[in-house]
């Protein structure tokens, strides 16, 4: 079976996506940061040097330091597949950086996406 295209995608990308779509909605590109932290435990140092190095979704993903115990409590659906159905890993935590994002862009308090 191949990889899905966006395992292999540098992360430095999408970022800039994830960035104006927050934008539009009047959010920012320091509260898109504090979610990628969030669910990662990465550190603005450590996050700084996987946009720099361009590493890959599956590697960003692998390599994170610390993946949130709550993220678990993420649900909806993101591409049209419930995130919490999602049985693949990987996907399953690239979808629910895409649902963070989402839930962000739609106006939802930082206290709620941030399962707080």
């Amino acid at each position: 079976m191949t990889k899905h295209r966006i395992y292999t995608m540098p992360v430095a990308d999408v970022y800039p996506h994830y960035i104006a779509k927050a934008e539009r909605k009047g959010r920012t590109k320091d509260e898109v940061d504090e979610i990628i932290r969030w669910l990662t435990g990465y550190t603005p140092k450590q996050f700084e040097d996987v946009l720099d190095q361009r590493t890959d979704f599956e590697t960003f993903f692998v390599e994170a330091p610390a993946l949130h115990p709550n993220r678990t409590l993420i649900t909806g659906v993101i591409c049209g597949v419930k995130v919490q159905e999602i049985e693949e890993t990987t996907m399953r935590e690239i979808r629910y950086l895409d649902k963070l994002v989402d839930e962000l862009a739609k106006g939802k308090p930082m206290q709620k996406i941030l399962r707080g």
